[in-house]
């Protein structure tokens, strides 16, 4: 039997973050898969304002040594660097039909349903008979249209029909299936993407248990030890971390804002921010408050296991899950759309009450608690939520496409033996 071929479209591709990109490919090697990811160079979160994304990510995810014509190997899979072009305001990837007829992919996959990317896919895809999936990875909390109560014949609705759910129906025409990591995604995926349901897979998205685990050598307890000296605080106080932007729509100075009002009152919260943005100047100005630039997702499980409780006030975040895996604790707002990431593990406050929050804190003052949570947590996230259950997922669909014949013998012997059983 030949190697499989797996190629993986991306617009952007963050050497130094904890995305699909870096670690679906990575597990999908180790299950003996060939797999090539194909981006621009372009940086992620490249539609930020030039000031702001200096500001937020300056120096750690910059694209220039996102060469194009480059082609390098990183944790066995292999990384095809393409230029872009912006085309009717959107970016387009150059030479893309080129590159996947040199590499003759069995499945090509995108993390989009909509957008040049799985267009372009889509249209290569008759020339070189490639089974295609595509994803959504857009949340409820960041689409807007998914909130609003519209009529069916409203400009902007009607103007969403033409430039997502029409290209998007076009796309769905060609795929096996489309990935939304979470049921809300599927809902947008569904109503506002062209996509049919038929063809809608909720699949998370996950964490890398290698780098994310709870404390559990006395390495790990000396790293521990180490990183509160580095920041000051002794191993009494109760450390809330958050990582991530430092933006408005992330608004981790609600945390900072809580930790400092907790401080005042004599309880022994700090908080630690990892990252950086428009807000870090606030948050460093709270009592109990200490910050740090961003770091590179392999070294983020030390902050994870020098902390006691993982907060993301606002927005989802890939981040809770890397926490969870760590043994925290999670806290996160009554509307995340993404309830997985909290239940059994964690704790819900109401949405920008920094009073809830308080209370919230306060709830998980005792350790046992924090420790039942964060175990549960950790075992969740090793079970369900680990990059290598979700490859071994996705491997099964990419075999299931390709294979259509042996997928009915299969499912037709089961049948059989059902109903010998009975």
């Amino acid at each position: 039997m030949t190697q499989m071929k797996v190629a993986l479209l991306t617009e952007v591709f963050p050497r130094n973050m904890g995305y699909l990109e870096n670690f679906l490919p990575k597990y999908l090697v180790r299950l003996g898969i060939d797999v090539h990811v194909i981006t621009m160079d372009l940086p992620p979160y490249y539609q930020m304002k030039e000031k702001e994304f200096k500001e937020t990510y300056g120096g750690f995810a910059d694209s220039g040594d996102l060469i194009p014509g480059t082609v390098e190997t990183i944790d066995g899979f292999t990384l095809h660097v393409l230029r872009h072009r912006k085309v009717l305001g959107y970016m387009q990837m150059t030479g893309l039909r080129k590159k996947l007829s040199s590499i003759r992919p069995d499945i090509v996959q995108t993390t989009a349903a909509i957008g040049w990317l799985p267009l372009q896919a889509a249209l290569t895809k008759p020339f070189l008979d490639f089974r295609l999936f595509t994803g959504n990875h857009h949340h409820a909390s960041v689409f807007p249209l998914a909130n609003k109560k519209l009529s069916p014949w409203s400009q902007e609705l009607l103007r969403s029909r033409l430039t997502r759910t029409l290209p998007g129906w076009l796309v769905s025409m060609s795929t096996e299936k489309c990935y939304a990591i979470a049921p809300d995604c599927a809902d947008i995926a569904t109503r506002f993407f062209g996509v049919p349901k038929s063809k809608i897979s909720v699949c998370p998205l996950g964490t890398d248990t290698e780098l994310f685990n709870p404390v559990s050598t006395e390495q790990d307890r000396q790293n521990r030890l180490s990183m509160r000296q580095h920041f000051g605080l002794s191993d009494s106080e109760i450390v809330c971390i958050y990582t991530g932007r430092f933006s408005e729509d992330k608004n981790p100075l609600l945390l900072a804002k809580a930790i400092a009002q907790l401080s005042s009152a004599g309880h022994t919260y700090r908080g630690l921010f990892v990252g950086n943005g428009v807000q870090a100047q606030a948050i460093q100005s709270c009592a109990g408050c200490a910050a740090h630039p961003f770091v590179p997702v392999r070294e983020l499980g030390d902050f994870y296991r020098a902390s006691d409780i993982g907060v993301w006030p606002t927005q989802e975040s890939l981040s809770m899950q890397d926490a969870a895996a760590c043994g925290l604790p999670i806290i996160a707002n009554h509307t995340m759309t993404a309830p997985e990431r909290l239940d059994g593990n964690g704790v819900a406050y109401k949405l920008n009450d920094m009073g809830d929050l308080v209370r919230v804190l306060l709830e998980l003052r005792d350790p046992e608690t924090r420790k039942r949570l964060g175990a549960l947590g950790a075992r969740k996230m090793a079970d369900v939520f680990s990059w290598e259950s979700i490859a071994i997922r996705r491997l099964r669909d990419y075999e299931a496409a390709l294979h259509p014949r042996r997928r009915g013998e299969e499912s037709l012997a089961s049948e059989r033996n059902s109903l010998a059983k009975g």
